[in-house]
């Protein structure tokens, strides 16, 4: 069995317009490349952020997934969204078959804090819904938000619940991993790059899971506060992109 996955790491703003049209150019790349599935950024739609216009986000989500049905191209598109069911915003990954039926959302689990009493933050501002896999075309994946994978011991008040090996015995056989890390490019941007990356690799090989990732590029001219790619089950990187700006990549994952 194998599926082909693209990835777009992009430069994530608060102006909806500017996603539409960077989400846009990754479609259009997706399916150049024949993917059948594209990876966007946390937050990549609505821009990493609780406060947003809801009815123009709404506008944009259609526009998005009908151009990805149109050009046979499934999502897993990081956005914020408010669902009408509860009125709850969510900071999500919606998953999207590549003839645009829409089969769910994983939500942020490990939504960032401080580590007072009590936490101020993300924490406060997404809701939170059960962790689930998706049946995308007879394949068992998952989806994780940032913070999800690594736990950083700086901002998550929760324990680690460890979720790469939740999703694993449930069935998944690869992970999409959207990520808006903030850095200033100082030395302790580097540090908390080899953290992520070594958290990425060190779960991948332990759980026997493909992790497909991408982080936001903004700001472009700084390096990105985790890498791009697609990493194997054994914790090694097979497609990579370069760690500033906006980068495409493809990669046909081969499934035992």
């Amino acid at each position: 069995m194998r599926i082909r996955v693209a990835g777009a790491q992009l430069a994530v703003s608060r102006d909806i317009d500017v996603n539409v049209a960077a989400i846009s150019r990754a479609i259009e790349f997706a399916a150049a490349e024949h993917a059948d599935v594209l990876l966007t950024p946390e937050g990549s739609l609505s821009g990493y952020t609780p406060h947003f216009d809801r009815k123009v986000v709404a506008h944009a989500l259609g526009q998005i997934t009908s151009l990805a049905r149109k050009k046979n191209v499934g999502l897993a598109l990081g956005t914020c969204f408010v669902e009408e069911e509860d009125q709850k915003c969510y900071n999500q990954i919606r998953f999207y078959q590549p003839d645009g039926v829409y089969l769910g959302f994983h939500s942020k689990t490990l939504t960032c804090g401080t580590m007072t009493q009590p936490p101020r933050g993300e924490i406060n501002d997404y809701a939170v819904a059960p962790l689930r896999t998706f049946d995308f075309d007879n394949l068992t994946v998952g989806g994780l938000i940032c913070n999800d994978m690594w736990a950083n011991p700086a901002c998550t008040p929760q324990p680690d619940p460890h979720l790469t090996h939740q999703l694993s015995r449930r069935g998944a056989r690869i992970l999409f991993h959207a990520v808006f890390g903030g850095r200033d490019g100082d030395d302790w941007s580097e540090l908390i790059w080899q953290f992520h990356e070594s958290n990425l690799r060190i779960r991948a090989r332990a759980s026997k899971l493909w992790i497909v990732t991408v982080d936001s590029a903004e700001p472009v001219e700084i390096p990105t506060s985790a890498p791009s790619g697609v990493i194997g089950p054994d914790g090694n990187w097979v497609c990579r992109t370069p760690v500033s700006g906006e980068r495409f990549f493809a990669h046909t994952i081969e499934l035992e």
